[in-house]
């Protein structure tokens, strides 16, 4: 059994200690992606907050994840956050921006970035000429390096629909940004 089978095991028989190394470990890249879409550092300290309390009534009840912990944590923190923008704003979808704390990066991979004015623009291009879904999708295969599968399950569709959103979303960017 791998050592992080054996850390959830003991989270879900509340062992403080893994509990504690589950949201040492998640909480800070589930705050950069709460923060892409909740503009307000106190709405994303929230919602990774309830992520964690979410996980916890979980285990309690003897529901949770068994595997793959980190796709239920986004999953979750996905829901929540559009629950919580649908009731700051009712008509709006899920945009993105850049929050203080990422200083006008945007990582896409282990080996590029997007600074400054070109990832302002990005987002800019993103946010007006792409879906909801298209925006969610590539954030999650690129900025947060899911698989397929994974987002997939994050966001509730089949792989292959995740496939054809990803390809439309890619395509409306590059011919966006005449790449």
């Amino acid at each position: 059994m791998s050592e992080f089978a054996t850390l959830l095991r003991a989270a879900r028989k509340f062992d403080k200690d893994a509990l504690t190394a589950i949201f040492d470990l998640f909480s800070p890249a589930l705050y950069s992606f709460v923060s892409r879409f909740a503009h307000d550092p106190t709405l994303a300290d929230n919602i990774v907050a309830d992520v964690f309390a979410q996980l916890i009534e979980e285990f309690g009840a003897g529901r949770g994840p068994r595997a793959n912990l980190r796709s239920y944590l986004y999953q979750t923190a996905y829901r929540l956050i559009v629950e919580r923008l649908r009731d700051v704003h009712p008509s709006s979808s899920l945009e993105l921006g850049i929050s203080t704390h990422q200083t006008d990066k945007i990582i896409l991979t282990q080996s590029q970035s997007v600074e400054g004015p070109t990832a302002q623009m990005l987002i800019s291009t993103m946010n007006t000429e792409l879906s909801a879904d298209q925006r969610l999708v590539i954030v999650l295969r690129f900025l947060e390096d899911f698989s397929l599968k994974e987002t997939a399950e994050i966001i509730g569709k089949d792989v292959n629909n995740v496939k054809v959103i990803q390809s439309r979303g890619l395509a409306r960017l590059k011919k966006a940004m005449r790449l």
